[in-house]
């Protein structure tokens, strides 16, 4: 067991037995894992599992995305080939279809696109937008019923109204949970509303009574607030700015005393973490050294570790996994691919051969999702 003083920092024994351990499980100390391991080289895609590496297990993956039909224009970057803006549209044989090629027995889907309900600042309006969206995916997945489950997309324009849709997609439609696209602009277009403000309150308690977890998922900073990214498009997305939007919200989720308050609260991050894992020790470390400190009782590395869940959506690299299983332990690591943003194949291709244990690897592909979402 892991060593904890009063103030929640890992001591010098409980240190050493946690990096054996996940050293250990990533294959480091036996000589099993290259340091150029997984290094892409941009140039050249990934080799998919050949024949003689059929794909492992039943994997769950929680990260998968789906497009309401006509809302994905051709000019929408993040899937730039008319292939990607079918996939995303496709709930029907061809997803089953590539699910079966990489061993997925089963995919939770959300929406995402270009015009996610969190960027429509007229409530009624996002109010109406999930609803419908909730409903075509239900349709669809009572098509699949064994292969499709669905997270609910939420108005969170309106905490009253955003419980009362989760709750009937949980309780009505039989949905997983909910995954959110970031802030929400509510009233103006210029405007970014996080969920640790106390509206939200007797939403996160709603969250808490039905049981369900809360997938808080990327998305772009406002136009008018890219000032850092000038210049340099490439920063502002998938690529770096999507980590730092989503990091910060969940640190305001943690730091306002939301899990102190509701500590059965269950929220997943997706891409390993959005590099928190490799910077919460320090984010505790210099709270303790200053005269600014946040509501919340306990250090952040408490909450990622008791309140959070990890997946290994668009993030398929071992150096990164063993430094979340080290932070977080393997029982809080799900499997995802982020499709059609990323390659099923890939992932596959990564997760299945990774030097990690046996055990280990069937907790993060299917196991810790099971449990999670009683399947």
């Amino acid at each position: 067991m892991t060593k904890i003083h009063h103030q929640g920092e890992i001591t010098r024994r409980g240190f050493f037995e946690r990096s054996a351990g996940a050293l250990a499980t990533a294959g480091i100390l036996t000589g099993g894992l290259d340091a150029t391991e997984a290094v892409p080289d941009p140039g050249k895609k990934l080799e998919s599992p050949t024949p003689d590496s059929t794909p492992k297990y039943g994997k769950i993956a929680l990260e998968e995305h789906f497009a309401v039909p006509g809302t994905v224009p051709d000019s929408y970057t993040s899937l730039p080939t008319p292939e990607s803006r079918l996939q995303i549209q496709d709930l029907g044989s061809g997803r089953i279809a590539e699910m079966d090629r990489n061993g997925l027995e089963l995919c939770i889907l959300s929406e995402s696109g270009p015009a996610s309900i969190q960027t429509i600042s007229n409530t009624s309006e996002a109010i109406a937008r999930s609803r419908r969206s909730n409903d075509y995916l239900a349709e669809h997945i009572a098509k699949y019923p064994k292969r499709l489950k669905g997270f609910a997309a939420l108005p969170m324009q309106d905490p009253q109204v955003a419980a009362q849709e989760l709750t009937r997609c949980v309780k009505e439609l039989g949905f997983c949970g909910a995954l959110v696209n970031g802030f929400s602009q509510v009233g103006e277009a210029d405007s970014a509303v996080f969920y640790d403000l106390p509206q939200y309150r007797p939403f996160w308690a709603t969250v808490q009574q039905l049981d369900v977890p809360f997938y808080l998922h990327p998305r772009f900073p406002l136009a008018t607030r890219q000032q850092a990214y000038e210049g340099h498009a490439w920063i502002a997305g998938s690529a770096w700015g999507f980590a730092v939007e989503t990091s910060i919200h969940a640190l305001r989720l943690m730091g306002s005393g939301l899990f102190d308050e509701y500590p059965k609260l269950k929220v997943i991050l997706g891409h390993l973490g959005e590099g928190l894992p490799f910077g919460i020790w320090r984010v505790d470390h210099r709270i303790s050294r200053t005269s600014v400190r946040p509501k919340a009782k306990l250090p952040m590395a408490h909450y990622l570790r008791e309140n959070f869940y990890i997946t290994t959506s668009g993030a398929f690299r071992t150096q990164a996994l063993t430094n979340v299983i080290m932070e977080v332990g393997a029982d809080r690591v799900l499997y995802s691919v982020d499709y059609p943003y990323e390659d099923m194949s890939e992932a596959t291709a990564w997760f299945d051969n990774a030097p990690i244990s046996e055990p280990d690897r069937l907790k993060i592909a299917q196991g810790n999702a099971r449990q999670l979402f009683r399947l």
